[in-house]
């Protein structure tokens, strides 16, 4: 069994940073992509960065430039650098672990940017 714990989110005023954290528990973490995404209500859930096991990642054109991620494959965590938000970065991010048919989601941790 893997859960995913998200932390890190909050109130950030607008051209602020947050650091979001993931932690991963459970037998898999090496060889499976993670991610970040984002949701806001009444939209559908959107892929903000990804990384897989090699260090390959992929941002979304919103973000580039502005958030990093990142992990540690030996502390089984994913961490997401956000800066120079903008309000319209305010959702509720959640964290993703997966391969194949296999996927696993954090329960998300709201962001809000707002003066």
């Amino acid at each position: 069994q893997v859960q995913l714990v998200e932390s890190g989110g909050g109130l950030v005023q607008p051209g602020g940073s947050l650091r979001l954290s993931c932690a991963a528990s459970g037998s898999i973490f090496g060889g499976y992509v993670t991610a970040w995404y984002r949701q806001t209500p009444g939209t559908q859930r959107e892929s903000v960065a990804f990384i897989d096991s090699g260090g390959i990642t992929g941002y979304a054109d919103s973000v580039k430039g502005r958030f990093s991620i990142s992990r540690d494959n030996f502390k089984k965590m994913v961490f997401l650098q956000m800066n120079t938000v903008t309000p319209e970065d305010t959702a509720v991010y959640y964290c993703y672990l997966g391969r194949g048919d296999v996927n696993y989601w954090g329960k998300g941790t709201q962001v809000t940017v707002s003066s």
